[in-house]
């Protein structure tokens, strides 16, 4: 994350659910069940050449670390843990390592960035996949869902950046400005307004909005 951030924790995604205001209007919040983050490393700009904490998240078996992780570790005197990230912050001397980021950092009202993994929808067309129009379904118009033209004739090659069938999803999606509705510390559950990427038990990071 090139941006300063204030604020982050890691968590997985439940699910999505509704849930009713003071009004009595349904509200859509995707369910996230964070845990506590426990920082791993503080790297600084004159050892590392940028400022971030390392925190890890959501314990695992010693069995499926390997030796140079058991040291990382054993050299923060923490547990195996499966997830790894870093978050760029200025504020590096306010952690400690070994110490726990909650969910209570972030409170209902807060506006945060939500980064995940989208969902893989495998090999896809041009239709699907750029949200083409397809051509006339009838039977003498030998044209339904292809490509279409794919450039021009001297070149005799398919320029770079075509928009071809191909892969789709597996891809870092950020959503942006989205609301803190509810937040549950005693659970480790936080509410959040609206989808984010990911399918569930998906890993996500929440942080303070940059649009904020």
């Amino acid at each position: 994350m090139a941006a300063d951030t204030k604020k982050a924790i890691m968590g997985i995604k439940v699910g999505m659910t509704q849930i009713f205001d003071e009004d009595g209007r349904a509200v859509p919040v995707t369910v996230v069940e964070t845990g506590p983050n426990i920082v791993l490393q503080k790297k600084k700009e004159e050892t590392d050449g940028y400022n971030a904490i390392q925190v890890g998240f959501s314990s695992m078996n010693e069995k499926k670390a390997n030796k140079p992780m058991m040291g990382h570790y054993k050299k923060a005197n923490v547990k195996p843990l499966r997830y790894i990230r870093e978050f760029r912050t200025n504020n590096v001397d306010d952690y400690e390592i070994g110490s726990e980021i909650n969910i209570d950092i972030f409170a209902p009202g807060d506006m945060v960035d939500v980064v995940g993994t989208s969902k893989g929808k495998g090999f896809s067309g041009a239709i699907k996949r750029h949200n083409f129009s397809r051509g006339t379904m009838s039977h003498g118009s030998r044209y339904h869902r292809g490509s279409g033209s794919l450039g021009a004739k001297g070149p005799a090659r398919v320029f770079k950046g075509k928009k071809l069938p191909g892969r789709m999803g597996g891809e870092r999606v950020t959503v942006q400005a989205l609301k803190v509705v509810k937040v549950y510390p005693e659970k480790n559950l936080i509410l959040i307004k609206g989808a984010i990427p990911g399918p569930k038990k998906g890993l996500v990071m929440i942080k303070d909005s940059v649009k904020a």
